[in-house]
C-alpha cells in the first residue's frame, strides 16, 4: 500500500491543493493544512479502492481532493478501531475514529455522494511523530 494522493486545505471551506509532499508535525498536524494545531483530527486518511466503488454507485469518477481527506492510499482498507497504530513513510499515526462523510459533499460531488461514501470515508489520525509524507510512501498497519 502506498500514498497515491495528498491534499491540504489552509481553511475551512476553501480549495483542496493537491501536493507532492508534505511536512508532518507530531502532536500538531500537517503544515499548512487547516486542521493543523488541533487537538487530535491531524491527518484523514481513505483508499482509493473505497473511491472507486463510491463513483460505481454514483455512476460518475471523482477525484481524491473532492472529499476532503489529506492523504489517499492506494488500495486495501483504512483501519477504523481506535488507537490502530499506523505508519507512512517514517511518520508515525495513530487512528482516532472513523471520519463521516459530510453532506457538502452532494455539492462537491454530486447527489449521493455522502451516501455513497458512507462507511468508506476513511480515518482521521492523530501524528505521533513528525517527519515528511511524500507521494509514493509506503503504508504500514500495525495490527
Amino acid at each position: 500500500m502506498k500514498v497515491v494522493a495528498i491534499n491540504i486545505a489552509p481553511g475551512r471551506r476553501l480549495p483542496m491543493r493537491s501536493v507532492d509532499s508534505v511536512v508532518a508535525e507530531g502532536g500538531r498536524g500537517l503544515i499548512g493544512d487547516r486542521y493543523h494545531g488541533t487537538r487530535h483530527r491531524h491527518v484523514s486518511i481513505q483508499s482509493q479502492t473505497a473511491l472507486d466503488a463510491a463513483a460505481q454507485d454514483l455512476g460518475h469518477p471523482f477525484g481524491p481532493a473532492a472529499t476532503r481527506r489529506n492523504i489517499t492510499v492506494d488500495a486495501g482498507e483504512i483501519p477504523t478501531a481506535p488507537g490502530t497504530l499506523l505508519r507512512i513513510g517514517d511518520v508515525e499515526l495513530e487512528v482516532v475514529r472513523v471520519v463521516a462523510p459530510c453532506r457538502l459533499l452532494d455539492d462537491e460531488i454530486g447527489p449521493g455522494a455522502a451516501a455513497a461514501l458512507r462507511r468508506r470515508a476513511g480515518s482521521a489520525c492523530r501524528l505521533l511523530t513528525s517527519g515528511t509524507i511524500r507521494l509514493g510512501d509506503a503504508v504500514v498497519f500495525a495490527h
